[in-house]
């Protein structure tokens, strides 16, 4: 049986005995989507409309009919964003509020039922297995992004890789003030810098900056704690050795610290080899170099 037969069963097996093609979800007297959509505002509300779109992946219309039926069933609130007054923001009102409430208790009640039946053993089982299946899932649907190296995104995502060196290097990591110079190399038509979102979250970025004569660098390549072992790393340092070579770069280099072991293993899994020291990073003890394929003229461009 293939992964994709198994998948689409595990599909229509588990949409059915959740209740996701009632139209009254858990009795609640909404479809699953509205009840969905009452849940995300109400666990990091307020909640732009914009950020509800990107994290459920709808469009703009469907999203505004789902929020125009919540309205008139007074369980969600739309104002301006104080911010940005051209946005609106979501919250639940107090209706809103007792509601999700009744949604989690049913929806642990049902979560309940489910379970009874079987075993401790096999519980923890399940409980293992939908783990994996739902980081390898949502890893199969990270989306990647060129952002400009100066963006909010993109400076988030490079303090994350900071305060990670930091906790990781004996002494900490002082990356120094962060220049406009320095995000400059991370530009066209020499560099890119890349993010990795999930539901609208950045959980990896990576960026590549050229050292001239066809040499391309990887730098700050940081990936979310949470998403150890999906493969994201290797993903997303493919991407960036496809931008590199989108860009002219016939060969990426890296450095690296010794005491990251895990990115060691897997810039040589990728076929990266050992070179000597090319540059003057105070950090850096490990140095690699790997001969890059140019890109199919079908392949995407560097800047989106």
């Amino acid at each position: 049986m293939t992964s994709t037969t198994v998948l689409r069963r595990f599909n229509r097996t588990y949409t059915q005995r959740i209740g996701a093609l009632d139209e009254s979800f858990l009795g609640l007297g909404m479809p699953l989507a509205s009840a969905r959509l009452l849940f995300e505002i109400g666990t990091t509300q307020p909640v732009t409309v914009q950020e509800l779109r990107a994290r459920l992946g709808l469009d703009s219309g469907y999203v505004s009919r789902l929020l125009r039926g919540l309205e008139s069933r007074r369980l969600v609130a739309l104002s301006p964003d104080p911010a940005d007054r051209r946005r609106r923001v979501a919250a639940l009102t107090a209706e809103g509020a007792r509601l999700l409430e009744d949604l989690d208790e049913r929806s642990d009640d049902l979560a309940a039922r489910l379970l009874e039946p079987l075993s401790e053993r096999q519980r923890a089982r399940l409980a293992d297995a939908l783990a994996t299946a739902d980081l390898l899932v949502r890893a199969a649907t990270i989306a990647f992004e060129v952002v400009d190296p100066a963006s909010p995104d993109a400076r988030l995502a490079m303090g994350h890789y900071f305060a990670e060196l930091d906790r990781r290097f004996e002494g900490g990591f002082d990356p120094g003030p962060l220049t406009e110079a320095d995000l400059a190399t991370m530009r066209p038509p020499g560099g890119t810098f890349v993010l990795a979102r999930s539901d609208g979250e950045v959980v990896a970025c990576g960026g590549v900056q050229a050292l001239g004569d066809g040499v391309g660098e990887v730098k700050r390549m940081w990936v979310d704690d949470g998403w150890r072992g999906a493969g994201l790393g290797a993903r997303m340092l493919r991407r960036l050795e496809d931008d590199a070579a989108a860009l002219g770069h016939s060969v990426v280099r890296l450095d690296t610290n010794a005491t990251l072991t895990d990115a060691i293993a897997l810039y040589e899994r990728s076929g990266y080899a050992a070179v000597e020291r090319y540059n003057d990073n105070p950090y850096a003890q490990r140095w690699f170099e790997k001969p890059l394929t140019a890109p199919a003229a079908s392949a995407r461009s560097p800047r989106g």
